[in-house]
């Protein structure tokens, strides 16, 4: 049988070149996908304030679907970067499709229950009537567009599981680069289209997300192969589903844990007024294309650690993680240097309003700092994902938010109003950060285990 074939093989080679070469396409990728958030952000903004707070508000049920989908990108491409290095072609064939499949489900799940619960859930939220109409016009036409979020992120793990980040790194880009031309087309209704205000949002997103889905399963299809003519057999694609779901059910729920902690924050912050949401809403965009270089270096590392733990290499795991630690660490005191200098000024393009402005200005200047430790998680998280340890990284996730940020929030906002909240998500990234990097040095240093041997994957077959 046709063996598999990697674009990169991680285990061999200087460990800094190659995370760079890898790394680098995910950037202008996730760049792209963080800046069309942004421009999002920015033509709703020219809507108004009310239009602003509704996508606020939309924030953390449109993070926990994507911590969904990227869970199952996590599972599949720890699963496939494992199996890659010493499997047949038509074997990871049956793995992808099956991976495919368990997509497909999972999305008619929950497109049915979001379409069923838009009101009752964002009322738990804090939106007041007046918003409600604006969620709900985003919010249905989003759902729809589910099926083109899920299938590319688990398409383009199963591409970067061979080593090849080029590619899904350039579709992410390309659907950027579309996004950010429909907005403004559909928002205001320029040229031929009618203004459609949020829904026309919500389009471009789903529109570019679409073109995303086409490139990528016409790469998987015909020019990979790795997607074939396979009739599922049922119990090849149970198991498959066990061996994802042992990676993506704890690594979902880990990445759940904070945008269900985010609508408690939300709900929160809702009582500090509309601008404060707005502020919020437009701080966490800024931090998400802040740490976007983090956010690929740690997608690169669940493939890392997956290729070299498949074949024993627990010192080049290690190796990996003091370098791109050391990395985030210092990009950190980069971020830091930018918000205390020109906070403001980048509020400032978002909104005019300048309570908003002085909302997103002061998370900015006081989380900063914390940002090195939070990139220390992301890397740890994304290596204990790649050996298949998610019960750790779930652990560690559920720690920052739950037992650290959401209680801290209520007790700080007591005593410091709207800064309390900042405060706590600070005082949780460091810690979650110290922890994340305990837990994997400590699995890369179990007793009893041959470094020279691969380690036995405790997964049910």
């Amino acid at each position: 049988m046709e063996k598999s074939k990697l674009k990169k093989d991680l285990t061999k080679g200087p460990i800094v070149p190659l995370l760079a070469k890898l790394t680098w396409p995910l950037i202008f990728g996730m760049a792209g996908m963080v800046i069309f958030n942004m421009i999002d952000t920015f033509w709703v903004g020219k809507l108004g304030v009310p239009e602003l707070a509704a996508i606020g508000f939309t924030f953390p049920v449109i993070m926990l679907i994507s911590s969904l989908s990227m869970g199952l990108g996590i599972g599949t491409a720890s699963l496939i970067s494992r199996m890659i290095v010493k499997e047949s072609r038509q074997v990871i064939q049956q793995y992808s499709v099956d991976a495919i499949n368990l997509s497909l489900v999972i999305i008619i799940i929950f497109v049915t229950l979001g379409q069923l619960t838009i009101e009752p859930l964002f009322m738990v939220l804090g939106v007041t009537e007046n918003l409600m109409p604006l969620v709900k016009e985003y919010m249905v036409t989003w759902y729809w567009g589910m099926i083109f979020l899920v299938i590319p992120m688990v398409g383009n793990n199963i591409l970067r599981s061979t080593g090849d980040t080029f590619r899904p790194g350039m579709i992410m880009l390309a659907a950027a680069v579309f996004n950010m031309i429909l907005d403004p087309f559909l928002i205001f209704g320029w040229g031929p289209f009618p203004q459609m205000g949020l829904k026309g949002a919500a389009l471009a997103t789903v529109f570019s997300r679409a073109l995303g889905m086409i490139i990528t399963i016409y790469i998987l299809v015909w020019k990979e192969k790795l997607l074939g003519l396979y009739v599922p057999r049922l119990k090849h694609m149970l198991n498959t589903w066990k061996k994802i779901l042992y990676v993506s059910g704890p690594a979902a729920l880990g990445m759940m844990v904070t945008p269900l902690s985010m609508a408690v924050i939300t709900r929160l912050i809702s009582t500090f007024g509309e601008e404060s949401i707005a502020g919020f809403g437009v701080a966490i965009r800024l931090e998400s294309f802040g740490l976007l270089i983090i956010h690929a270096m740690a997608a690169v590392m669940t493939i890392f650690a997956g290729q070299n733990w498949g074949k024993g290499e627990k010192k080049r795991i290690l190796s990996g993680l003091r370098i791109t630690s050391g990395f985030a660490m210092g990009w950190g005191v980069f971020l830091f240097l930018i918000s205390m200098l020109f906070a403001n000024q980048i509020a400032g393009i978002f909104s005019q309003d300048p309570l908003v402005v002085e909302v997103t200005a002061r998370y900015m200047k006081i989380l900063a700092l914390s940002y090195g430790f939070l990139g220390v998680m992301m890397m740890s998280l994304s290596m204990l994902n790649g050996i298949n340890k998610p019960i750790l990284a779930m652990f560690t996730t559920m720690t920052r938010m739950f037992i650290l940020y959401v209680p801290l929030a209520f007790l700080l906002s007591k005593w410091f109003d709207l800064n309390g909240i900042f405060y706590a998500a600070f005082i949780a990234n460091i810690v979650a950060g110290s922890l994340g990097a305990m837990f994997l040095i400590a699995k890369l240093k179990v007793k009893g285990l041959d470094s020279a041997q691969p380690p036995t994957v405790r997964v049910p077959e």
